[in-house]
């Protein structure tokens, strides 16, 4: 059989230089490159066409979730897998939405991680024992009204001081569809301004 064809992002070399000697070490897996952003991953990803992509989420100059969803708006047939040290909720539920094929934990054992990645190659979903108990939690609670996906990617970066251009950016959106998502944040916590969002978030443990 064919080896499994890897990109590896992540913003710290170190982490990208462990990940990609673990692989060159295992049989049946041929790392093609590595990317530090998700603009950058996407980027690659298009010009190289893995088999698996293993994305880390909170990266400066373009996040995981927004990588996802540009990869899965463009077609392209790589499956997504998300490593990472964070595994809140709103971290979760994002990047599954965006389309990731499955979710790992930087902690994970080596052979739960080639475990993990053949899987998603094969198209299963895969999901840390922590993250899958998660969600089912999630699943079970009552639900009101509450933020998307979306506006809770958008109203995080809104509390690290980002603009709405930046925000853009980030999102692979436009500075209007930033500003509407901001609007709906406003009616949804019954709000006037970007710091009042930002502090009843933190009160309503919206936000990590």
């Amino acid at each position: 059989m064919a080896d499994i064809t890897l990109l590896i992002v992540d913003d710290h070399p170190v982490v990208r230089d462990g990940l990609r000697g673990m692989f060159a070490a295992t049989t049946g897996f041929e790392v093609l490159a590595e990317a530090a952003d998700g603009h950058q991953a996407v980027a690659l990803a298009t010009e190289l066409r893995p088999d698996v992509v293993l994305m880390d989420l909170r990266m400066p100059g373009g996040g995981g979730v927004a990588a996802i969803t540009e990869l899965a708006r463009r077609g392209l047939p790589c499956k997504v897998l998300v490593l990472t040290t964070y595994d809140t909720d709103t971290d979760t539920i994002a990047a599954i939405e965006a389309g990731a094929t499955g979710y790992l934990l930087k902690d994970a054992p080596r052979d739960n991680l080639f475990d993990a990645v053949r899987a998603a190659a094969a198209g299963r979903t895969v999901l840390s024992p922590a993250i899958a108990s998660r969600l089912v939690s999630r699943v079970r609670e009552p639900r009101g009204e509450s933020l998307s996906t979306r506006e809770l990617e958008v109203l995080r970066l809104v509390a690290r001081g980002t603009s709405n251009r930046e925000i853009a950016a980030e999102l692979f959106i436009s500075e209007a569809t930033v500003k509407t998502h901001l609007t709906h944040i406003y009616a949804k916590l019954d709000v006037k301004d970007r710091a009042a969002a930002v502090a009843t978030a933190y009160d309503k443990h919206l936000l990590p």
